[in-house]
């Protein structure tokens, strides 16, 4: 690849190199010139430009970026579409993240354009999860090291997500004389919310005497009851393979296989078995619903990853999860292994409040299919199969009636009592109840049901403020469409609009931060606000007006 300062004479075809503001375009770094760049160029007074020219076998980021994601193709993974040389890799369902940090290390020293960043190992993911991002770093790269790239990575197994099982878990808890009712319940509670993290189940727990004997029969029990996995929470910490709550293990057929964790808290973990079911008896520690060792276990247990002394006993690095005085963070949010909290990503906004006047007699939203579906039901569907939320409806004329058509749906109303002013009115009271734990709202128009789930995840998946991407605008053949996705630092602009006029507007204020992507679908430039328009939806969709 040549990077150079061209005159504008020679710059046909090479690749800008720095974003150029222009009086009446925006001209971004990536953009491959053509001739009417050139001219725009010329015309604002420029004679070169900054920019790289592709040598023969070299091959442009987003090809590059996109051939590097599928040599790591693996079940339960998908790729998102090349975006400025960066193709992201999801969880397909919640599951354990394994990555070979060694195979990754090696893949990244192949070459300083490629590089390949991922979750820790052993991180439990949510479905829809970013588990691994691979950028390159130049406009190009030669195709002979591309090629080096993908035989590495290419069965490698270096990234690999397995799925969480639905597991059935018996839970034995032991008591002496005063011991708490509340610390019971809340040990039941605990572990409820674990297993139910994992997408498992508990059975009703059993209570007995702090007694082998006892307890032995209750794991018998539990296990004639289906369960695959038991549980022991002894009334006192075992600080013996021989104590207790093991010998009930062994009293009930079966073995110990461990005893300790290099974890803190869950040191005095006692990993046992009966039969092939896993029988843990728990340290004290796990009561607490705070991290803590048996996450970890539990974690591996439900992913179907072995378990044996040499697994437990590799997890020191890192193993620490106890407060300290040298590091006083609450142990909530601890470095620890549990499963995370859905991590927002845009939420979504549909403009349903207008007058639908060019449709008339007809209100376009409340126009129905063949099958009796509102137009802007199956739009709302179509946003709620996506990772957007919340969803936010903005009501206004005929509010009753789009509320009725959108019944059970999971989203928020909101009502734009000024919706007659105009299209900003209606955006305004959207963009308003937008959370402020969303870093983004996506604008979407209730008369534009071919737009899928797909693209609108895939505008999503663009948004990026530190690479550019603040504002997201979808294409097809280079003209504008919707929905368009605005990052929350332009709310305020969006919220001083007045009028008729949308937020389109303020694309032209804020050009360097504009991403357009092209989603290989008209969907985007396609509404339905008159009676004509209808008549070229798909033939299912097609309503029967009378």
């Amino acid at each position: 690849m040549i990077f150079a300062s061209f005159p504008l004479a020679e710059a046909l075809g090479a690749v800008l190199a720095h974003s150029h503001r222009l009086p009446e375009r925006m001209l971004k770094k990536g953009t491959v010139l053509d001739e009417a760049a050139i001219a725009a160029l010329r015309a604002a007074g420029r004679t070169e430009v900054i920019a790289a020219r592709l040598d023969e076998g070299d091959v442009a980021e987003n090809e590059a970026a996109d051939r590097m994601a599928r040599a790591f193709d693996a079940p339960l993974l998908s790729r998102r579409r090349a975006v400025t040389g960066r193709v992201n890799l999801h969880a397909d369902t919640a599951g354990l993240l394994r990555v070979d940090a060694a195979a990754i290390d090696a893949i990244n020293g192949i070459d300083e354009a490629f590089t390949v960043a991922t979750l820790p190992d052993y991180a439990p993911v949510a479905a829809g999860d970013m588990v691994a991002t691979i950028k390159i770093i130049p406009f190009a790269v030669p195709g002979d090291a591309l090629a080096r790239i993908e035989q590495a990575a290419r069965g490698s197994g270096a990234i690999t997500l397995h799925k969480f099982a639905r597991r059935t878990v018996g839970l034995v808890l032991s008591e002496l004389a005063g011991l708490k009712d509340s610390v019971v319940e809340g040990t039941i509670a605990a572990t409820e919310g674990r297993v139910a993290a994992l997408g498992g189940r508990l059975l009703p727990a059993r209570r007995c005497v702090h007694d082998a004997g006892a307890i032995a029969a209750e794991l018998l029990a539990l296990r004639a009851e289906g369960a695959d996995i038991l549980l022991v929470a002894g009334a006192s910490a075992t600080v013996d393979r021989r104590d207790v709550g093991p010998s009930a293990v062994v009293q009930a057929g079966g073995e110990i296989v461990h005893f300790g964790m290099p974890v803190d808290p869950g040191n005095l973990i006692c990993i046992g078995r009966i039969g092939d079911i896993p029988a843990l008896v728990l340290p004290g520690c796990a009561r607490s619903p705070k991290p803590n060792g048996i996450d970890w276990v539990l974690q591996r247990i439900a992913a179907g990853l072995p378990l044996g002394r040499a697994e437990i006993m590799r997890m020191g690095v890192g193993g620490l999860l106890k407060d300290t005085d040298a590091r006083p963070l609450p142990r909530a949010r601890a470095v620890a292994r549990e499963a995370p909290p859905p991590r927002p990503t845009a939420a979504a906004v549909i403009l349903a409040a207008g007058k639908s006047t060019r449709m008339a007699p007809y209100n376009k939203l409340l126009v129905a299919d063949r099958a009796g579906k509102p137009m802007i039901a199956r739009v709302v569907d179509n946003v709620l199969s996506t990772s957007a939320r919340p969803v936010i409806v903005v009501t206004g004329h005929l509010a009753p009636e789009i509320e009725a058509a959108l019944k059970g749906r999971p989203v928020t109303f909101v009502h734009a009592a000024d919706y007659a002013d105009g299209l900003a009115a209606s955006l305004k009271s959207g963009i308003s109840a937008v959370p402020e734990s969303a870093p983004a709202a996506i604008v979407c128009l209730g008369d534009m049901p071919l737009v899928t789930g797909r693209i609108i995840d895939q505008i999503i998946a663009a948004h990026d403020p530190d690479e550019g991407r603040a504002i997201v605008v979808p294409t097809h053949q280079g003209k504008i469409g919707n929905p368009i996705l605005w990052n929350r630092r332009y709310f305020p602009d969006i919220l001083a609009l007045s009028g008729d006029a949308g937020a389109r507007a303020l694309l032209k204020r804020h050009m360097e931060q504009v991403a357009e992507i092209d989603v290989g679908d008209d969907a985007v430039l396609r509404d339905f606000d008159t009676v004509e328009s209808l008549a070229t939806l798909p033939a299912r969709m097609r309503p029967e007006l009378r």
